[in-house]
C-alpha cells in the first residue's frame, strides 16, 4: 500500500502503538527500581539509646547495599508510638522504622485504642537484635547487690523511684516487674528517651533504672553508676561477672527486649525483601559484629516470616507479664 494513500495521522497513530508496550517496560521498571532515593529509619527514642545507637551502626552498611543514603530521624515520645504513627501515615515508599517491644507487644496491650493497628499496618523487615537490661543504680544508694536493695526498698517504702525512657517501654515493664517480684514500694518516672534518663540518674535526680548496657555500662566502667544485676536467664559473655536477676532470687525475671526493623502496610515484598537483605549484609560487619557484642548485644538478623512469628509469641508473652504484674499506664 502506498503511503500516500495512507493519512499521516493514521501512520503516526500506528508508530506510536508499536511503542506503547516499551514504553510500558520502562515504566514499570521505573516503579520497581528500589530504592530511588534516600530511605528514611524513624528512630523513636531521644539520640544516645540503645536503638538510636544499633541504628546507626547498621544505616552505613545498609546505604552501601542500597546504593542510596539511609537517614537516621529521632522522633521520640509515646513509647516509640509517635514515630510508629508517622511510618503508618507515610506515603513515599521509602520510610521504614526502628520498632521495638514497646511501641508492636507492649502498648497493644495497654492503649486498647491506638491511632495504628500494630497487627496489620506494621510489616516486618527483620529482628535485628535482643538487647538484655541491666540493672544500675546511682552510687548514692546504699546497696552493693540486689538483695540489699530489696532490703533498703522495704525499710523506705516510696523513698526510691524507677527512670524508664517512656511508658510501656521495656525499661517500664522489667521496673513494675521488680517491684512486684520483690514486694516493694517504688516510684515510676517516665521520660521520653534514654539520654535524660541517664543525665538524672547521674545527677541522683532518679535512683535506679533498666537499661540496655549498649547505652549506659560505660558509666559503670567510669564508676558513675552500680551495675547489680543483668536482667536475663543467663549472664553475658561480655559481663560475665554480673549476676542474673535470678540468681538473685527472682525466677523468671527475663524481660528482653529487643530492636527491629519494620515497614509500613503496602509496601511490596520485594521492596522489604531487599531492605532484609540489605540490613543483614550491614549487621554481619565484623566491626558492626564486634561493637554489638562487646556491648551485650545479641545480633540476630532473620527474615520477615521468622520476625512475624516471633512477634506473635513476644506480645503473648508480655501481654502474661502485664496481667501479672498489674500494670497500668498512669
Amino acid at each position: 500500500m502506498s503511503h500516500s494513500l495512507v493519512p499521516r495521522w493514521f501512520r503516526l497513530a500506528a508508530a506510536a502503538a508499536l511503542l506503547l508496550p516499551a514504553l510500558a517496560v520502562q515504566t514499570a521498571n521505573a516503579q520497581a527500581a528500589f530504592p530511588n532515593r534516600t530511605v528514611r529509619m524513624l528512630v523513636g527514642f531521644s539520640p544516645g539509646g540503645s536503638n538510636d545507637i544499633i541504628a546507626r551502626l547498621v544505616a552505613p552498611g545498609m546505604a552501601e547495599a542500597l546504593g542510596q543514603p539511609v537517614l537516621i530521624e529521632n522522633r521520640p515520645g509515646a513509647g516509640g508510638n509517635i514515630a510508629a504513627d508517622l511510618m503508618v501515615k507515610s506515603t513515599d515508599g521509602h520510610t521504614v522504622m526502628i520498632c521495638t517491644a514497646g511501641s508492636l507487644s507492649i502498648l497493644p496491650h495497654l492503649q486498647p485504642y491506638p491511632n495504628f493497628n500494630p497487627e496489620t499496618d506494621v510489616l516486618p523487615v527483620s529482628l535485628i537484635a535482643n538487647t538484655p537490661l541491666f540493672l544500675a543504680i546511682n552510687p548514692k544508694v546504699p546497696a552493693n547487690n540486689v538483695a540489699e536493695l530489696i532490703a533498703y526498698a522495704k525499710a523506705n517504702p516510696g523513698k526510691l523511684n524507677f527512670a524508664s525512657s517512656g511508658n510501656g517501654t521495656t525499661g517500664h515493664l522489667a521496673g513494675e516487674m521488680f517491684k512486684t517480684q520483690a514486694g516493694i514500694d517504688i516510684v515510676h518516672v517516665p521520660y521520653k528517651g534514654t539520654g535524660q534518663v541517664i543525665a538524672d540518674i547521674l545527677a541522683g535526680e532518679v535512683s535506679m533504672m533498666f537499661d540496655q548496657p549498649v547505652s549506659s555500662y560505660q558509666y559503670v566502667k567510669a564508676g558513675k553508676l552500680k551495675a547489680l544485676a543483668i536482667a536475663s536467664l543467663k549472664r553475658l559473655p561480655s559481663l560475665p561477672d554480673l549476676p542474673t536477676m535470678v540468681e538473685a532470687g527472682l525466677p523468671g525475671f527475663d524481660p528482653v527486649p529487643w530492636t527491629g526493623l519494620c515497614a509500613p502496610k503496602g509496601m511490596p515484598a520485594a521492596n522489604i525483601a531487599l531492605l532484609q537483605k540489605a540490613l543483614v549484609k550491614a549487621l554481619r560487619q565484623p566491626e558492626v559484629m564486634q561493637r554489638l557484642l562487646q556491648d551485650g548485644v545479641e545480633p540476630i538478623g532473620n527474615t520477615p516470616e521468622e520476625f512475624k512469628t516471633f512477634l506473635a509469641n513476644d506480645k503473648r508473652k508480655w501481654g502474661q507479664v502485664i496481667k501479672s504484674a498489674g500494670v497500668r499506664l498512669e
